[in-house]
């Protein structure tokens, strides 16, 4: 049995450990070489927050409908306002007047009933054109008529002369007008009776293209529509007619 006052305790040495690293002696993102030395591995910082690129989006198909009628309304009244600028100045430069038309004479040549009992009728009309203007010219194209009806009936009709007719002129002409209606015995018997009376309403409509003349230019073709109300004492052939009264209203039409 061991005497414990005998028994010692010998120190024992402790190797000094070095203190527990508080940082990793490779930092984090680094790697041995084969040598042993840690290489540094550079990392980029990661990029800022992008911003979104702001899309556009495209404006509605309506809106450029809504545009285009804008831009075409505008030009159209812009048209109009030079047209009706440049029709004022052509009208205070020339002061155009209408043509007028007056029937000097009335002749009937011949009115009878065939034997298919339709109308025959052949009129001679001597009217005066005349052209008030100073600084208009009027041409007389292809297609003129003359035509005399009787209440809503054509009884004859007959075509103008092309002619030129000059600034402040008056030109007479003849016209020669024939036609031919069916059913003409009614009509007959209705103008007979209207004779009797020695007032016999007739209508005298006048169809003239035209083309009118401003200094050295000649404009488009118009027409000329003009209706003369006449009333006269007889229908006697071959014989020179009273004409009583006599209306002519007239008016140009593009």
């Amino acid at each position: 049995m061991v005497d414990p006052q005998r028994q010692r305790i010998h120190p024992v040495e402790v190797e000094a450990r070095p203190p527990h690293p508080t940082a990793p002696l490779v930092p984090p993102g680094s790697f041995r070489s084969e040598k042993g030395n840690p290489v540094q591995v550079h990392r980029h910082p990661p990029p800022p927050h992008a911003i979104p690129a702001t899309i556009h989006s495209p404006p509605p198909k309506r809106s450029y409908f809504c545009k285009c009628i804008c831009w075409t309304l505008t030009l159209l009244i812009l048209i109009l306002i030079l047209l009706a600028a440049s029709a004022g100045i052509l009208y205070l430069i020339f002061k155009p007047k209408l043509p007028n038309y007056s029937v000097n004479s009335l002749r009937i040549t011949d009115l009878r009933l065939n034997f298919d009992m339709s109308l025959y009728a052949k009129f001679d009309v001597k009217i005066t054109a005349d052209n008030p203007n100073k600084k208009i010219g009027i041409y007389y194209e292809k297609g003129g008529k003359l035509s005399v009806w009787y209440t809503k009936t054509m009884l004859c009709e007959g075509s103008l002369p092309q002619f030129y007719q000059g600034h402040q002129n008056r030109t007479v002409l003849n016209v020669a007008l024939t036609g031919q209606v069916q059913g003409g015995s009614t009509l007959m018997a209705a103008l007979q009776q209207q004779q009797q009376t020695g007032r016999v309403p007739l209508d005298l409509n006048i169809h003239a293209p035209v083309a009118i003349k401003l200094g050295r230019l000649k404009l488009r073709k118009v027409r000329v529509l003009g209706k003369c109300q006449l009333v006269v004492d007889s229908l006697s052939s071959n014989n020179l007619i009273s004409i009583k009264a006599s209306n002519c209203k007239f008016r140009m039409k593009l």
